[in-house]
Formats: structure tokens, C-alpha cells, sequence
């Protein structure tokens, strides 16, 4: 028998959690990004995607969707859903692996790079944006949020 009477939480406000906390602050976010990348036609995590791309693609020549997956710390299902779509649209190219018939090299196209450049821009003002009231704490929030990451 479940005991009514006694409360279910530990705090008497949502905004005591920090992981309440959190998931607000990363929900705004999320939605400032998406309306603004909306503009370009991209969502935030095919943005992101396409980010990580450039990036590991300036370190290695070939790039699997597994790496990229690892990279981005999203799951290789939605990755390999969301490539499709970016593929569709020629930001991106899929080619076999001559090594490994299993895996997908990836490489970001010029109309993607191009995209990637422009989208960031305004990616860039709207995280200025969003963080305005934090920024002369910026390497304290940024480290605190690196700590959280590791």
C-alpha cells in the first residue's frame, strides 16, 4: 500500500535540482538553436552533426558514421537516420569503406561546408545571445560544464 501523506520529492521547488535545472536551461537552448537554424532548413542536431563532421574531417581524410557517432555522443541509429536526410540534400556524402564493407566514409561537400559556415554565424549570435547574463563567468560555467561532460 502506497503511503500518500508522504511527499515525493526531497525539495519544495523544482528549480532546488539542479538536473531540473539543467534540462530547463538545455530545453531554451534547443529551441533558440532549432528556430534559428530553421531559417537554413537544418534542425540543431543535424547541425551538429555536419559540425562534427568538418571537424573530424580536418583531422583524418576517412571518417566512419561510428566515429562520427562517438564523436557527437549520439546514438548510431539517429545518426545513421540523420545522415540520410543530410545526404539527401548534398551536404554530405556516404561512400563505402574500401576497408570495411560494413562502414560508411563520410565527407562533408562544398554546398555543406558552405551551409555549415553560413548556419554557424547565427549559431554563434545565438549563443551569445543565450549566455549573455553568464559570460564574465564564462571559463568557470565552461569548465564546470567540461567536469559535467568527463
Amino acid at each position: 500500500m502506497m503511503d500518500n501523506q508522504r511527499p515525493v520529492f526531497t525539495y519544495t521547488q523544482p528549480e532546488e535540482n539542479s538536473g531540473y535545472l539543467l534540462w530547463q536551461v538545455t530545453m531554451q537552448w534547443q529551441l533558440s538553436m532549432n528556430r534559428a537554424l530553421g531559417k537554413f532548413g537544418l534542425t540543431l542536431t543535424q547541425f551538429s552533426l555536419m559540425a562534427g563532421l568538418y571537424w573530424l574531417n580536418q583531422k583524418q581524410q576517412a571518417v566512419t558514421q561510428q566515429q562520427l557517432a562517438d564523436y557527437a555522443n549520439t546514438d548510431k541509429m539517429m545518426t545513421s537516420k540523420v545522415l540520410m536526410v543530410l545526404e539527401k540534400k548534398q551536404l554530405l556524402e556516404r561512400v563505402k569503406d574500401p576497408d570495411d564493407s560494413r562502414a560508411k566514409q563520410l565527407k562533408i561537400t562544398s554546398k555543406g561546408t558552405d551551409l555549415l559556415r553560413d548556419a554557424y554565424v547565427i549559431v554563434n549570435k545565438v549563443d551569445d545571445d543565450f549566455f549573455k547574463n553568464v559570460v564574465q563567468d564564462k571559463p568557470v560555467f565552461d569548465n564546470l560544464l567540461l567536469r559535467l561532460i568527463k
